[in-house]
């Protein structure tokens, strides 16, 4: 089969094309890889506990750590502004399964909670006021994880929360951040 000049260079850029794409996947790939390992060097001293839990804001990933070994990271939503969810070093104070969403009266349970089914309520302590307003969650929209969309507080995929609960215990330090 005799392929014309035209076809050999379609080909060829289409190979081309191919090799950018790829390079440019591995090199997010190593970007992000590299941000995880910064994040957990600055911050391991606290990463030795027997459970902690870095949100890192920048990148939208939650860290789960146990006795010092990274476990498992998740993608998170996290506030619509950056000033939405608080930066600091706090604690899960609670686990509640179906909590209602007050701010409009929905049921646990029901489809149309936002905040899932799963809660890790954290106690907030900012400019000597505790608060416990902020938690982490699951969410009745699954396309908003990895997004900057909350009113402060940090969700995640129903699944990925579910895990997290059964495995987090109360009095657990988080960490939530802006940087690695």
């Amino acid at each position: 089969m005799k392929v014309s000049l035209w076809g050999r260079v379609g080909i060829l850029l289409l190979g081309l094309l191919l090799t950018v794409a790829a390079f440019a996947a591995s090199a997010e790939a190593a970007k992000a890889a590299t941000a995880s390992i910064q994040l957990t060097q600055k911050y391991a001293k606290y990463a030795e506990l027997e459970q902690f839990i870095i949100i890192d804001k920048s990148t939208n990933k939650l860290y789960f750590y146990e006795e010092g070994k990274l476990v498992k990271s998740f993608p998170v939503a996290t506030g619509k502004k950056p000033s939405y969810t608080p930066e600091g070093l706090f604690t899960i104070h609670e686990k509640i399964k179906n909590r209602p969403y007050y701010k409009e009266k929905i049921k646990g349970g029901d489809p149309r909670n936002p905040l899932g089914d799963r809660w890790l309520g954290l106690e907030v302590t900012l400019n000597g006021k505790t608060s416990y307003a902020y938690g982490i969650h699951g969410n009745n929209n699954e396309n908003s994880i990895g997004k900057y969309v909350s009113a402060g507080c940090i969700r995640m995929h129903n699944k990925d929360v579910h895990w997290l609960y059964d495995q987090i215990k109360t009095s657990t330090p988080v960490l939530i951040t802006k940087k690695g």
